[in-house]
């Protein structure tokens, strides 16, 4: 079990993601918008983060490089979720992304991504 946040703008997306995840066993937070994204990340200390990237305030590759530039947050693996095929570009060098899914996904691709990062969550 794994404590993952989810950053989505998309109310019936957080309530889907969240679904899937916790029915999996892992402990689910949700965040609405980028600018309330940074807080809730530092308050709740994910294991693991899904965030989509167009977000209300802060656009979720801005969010992801400050987590790079953070010691505390850099190495926790980012999966990014978009309708946004294109953005995959602006992530492929990024250390902490570990998987990329567009919208709409499969749910079993989702927890196949959340397995894959699992495997690189860093002691902390």
């Amino acid at each position: 079990m794994s404590r993952i946040l989810v950053v989505d703008d998309e109310p019936e997306m957080l309530d889907l993601i969240r679904i899937i995840l916790e029915g999996a066993g892992h402990d689910v937070k949700t965040c609405a918008t980028g600018r309330r994204a940074w807080d809730t990340i530092v308050e709740v200390k994910p294991e693991i983060l899904v965030l989509d990237v167009m977000l209300p305030g802060v656009d979720g590759y801005s969010l992801q490089a400050k987590m790079l530039q953070e010691p505390s947050t850099k190495n926790i693996p980012v999966i990014i979720l978009t309708a946004l095929e294109p953005a995959k570009t602006l992530f492929d060098k990024a250390a902490n992304v570990v998987g990329f899914l567009t919208k709409p996904f499969r749910s079993e691709d989702l927890l196949a991504k959340i397995k894959l990062a699992q495997g690189t969550v860093a002691p902390s």
